[in-house]
């Protein structure tokens, strides 16, 4: 979602852009001129490659190395910059490919893949994970972090040219005016019935099991109170037949994807690996009560009893606490979604893309300036 945001927004701007992502199944490999979601990107050129299973978690696709194909492209139809979202094989083979052909690149930072690792049996492999990441975006004229609390993380442990670039939420898409009291039914509560949902994958670094616990703490205040979960991954089979009493309403976007948010509550998220969160930012769009840990999105947009509630990072006691007594406090809840759906108003992504832009000319102006100082140093050489 953030990449369209940020691309369909260069294109509203009168640029060009041709986006190459990995094809997904039941497409083919080449060119296509088509949205990327449902954000309204039409006309949006994007070159599908060849694409493999992400190992531990087959449900998405990483890009190839198709370096020579890349650098075949790029020479014949030479664009003014580079922006790389992806550290995997096909980012690794963008990056090899706009160095080779002198072409400025840029690239942004969204996934802690290296804390992934320890939840899939990888703790091994986390300090070689951060050497490659490092050394990835340190080629970069700039990397672009979500919030100025990342890019300090980044910095301590060596990356260089870090710039903020925060993200935004459509307003308009998730609105608390999308409640369907016939969606709630369909859940089996009723009008007055306390909904928590969760959002995101359902995969081990979003620890599912303390949301879970959070949320089970809730329910000894609210018998009535129910749990939905809205998202797809390795864990959900395991879930389902431990908690079968839970709702999983499975992969949402769009329309369909507001309507849950808004039909529920209160948000709780218990991840500790998130480079920012925009299920936060979403959920407080939607006038949802967001019980958080206090770090990414929830650090820079929730004030703790005001606009939601953040428990200290980590400390599973205290998201526990903080979720209990959010249960305790009903009479408060519409005051503060209230504050939530107000503070998700001055979030907005036309600033966004404008920053992003103004980082894409410094890249391509930078590069310029390199250029003619070296074609300087050859004459006085001569």
């Amino acid at each position: 979602m953030t990449l369209s945001r940020l691309t369909g927004g260069l294109v509203a701007q009168g640029h060009a852009v041709e986006v190459v992502r990995p094809r997904q199944k039941d497409e083919v490999d080449g060119a296509v001129a088509e949205p990327l979601d449902g954000a309204g990107n039409r006309g949006m050129a994007q070159w599908l490659v060849p694409g493999a299973p992400i190992p531990f978690y087959k449900t998405l696709r990483m890009g190839l190395p198709v370096q020579g194909a890349l650098v075949k492209r790029w020479r014949e139809t030479q664009p003014d910059v580079v922006h790389v979202a992806t550290e995997g094989p096909l980012g690794l083979a963008a990056l090899n490919a706009a160095k080779k052909l002198g072409l400025p690149v840029t690239s942004s930072y969204h996934t802690n893949f290296h804390q992934y690792g320890g939840h899939y049996g990888l703790r091994f492999g986390r300090d070689l994970a951060l050497l490659y990441m490092r050394w990835f975006h340190n080629q970069a004229s700039c990397t672009l972090a979500p919030t100025d609390e990342m890019c300090a993380q980044l910095a301590g442990e060596g990356f260089e040219r870090l710039r903020t670039l925060a993200r935004g939420v459509d307003g308009k898409l998730f609105s608390p005016g999308k409640r369907s009291e016939e969606l709630r039914a369909s859940w089996g509560v009723g009008p007055d019935d306390p909904v928590v949902i969760y959002v995101g994958r359902i995969a081990a670094e979003k620890n599912l099991g303390q949301a879970v616990e959070a949320f089970l703490a809730m329910q000894a205040v609210e018998p009535r109170a129910k749990f939905v979960l809205v998202g797809d991954g390795p864990e959900k089979a395991g879930l389902a037949a431990k908690h079968p009493e839970f709702h999983y309403a499975g992969m949402r976007r769009g329309e369909e994807l507001a309507a849950h948010y808004a039909s529920a509550d209160v948000f709780v998220f218990a991840s500790t690996t998130e480079t920012f969160g925009n299920v936060v930012t979403e959920a407080l769009a939607s006038g949802l009560v967001v019980v958080a840990y206090d770090y990414a999105a929830t650090r820079q947009h929730v004030r703790d009893g005001v606009n939601g509630f953040a428990a200290v990072f980590g400390d599973k006691p205290a998201l526990v606490a903080k979720a209990r007594g959010v249960m305790r406090r009903r009479e408060e809840w519409a005051a503060i979604r209230g504050a939530a759906r107000a503070t998700a108003l001055t979030i907005t992504w036309d600033a966004i893309i404008e920053t992003f832009e103004r980082e894409l000319r410094a890249a391509i102006e930078a590069r310029a300036a390199a250029g003619r100082a070296a074609v300087e140093v050859t004459a006085v050489s001569r």
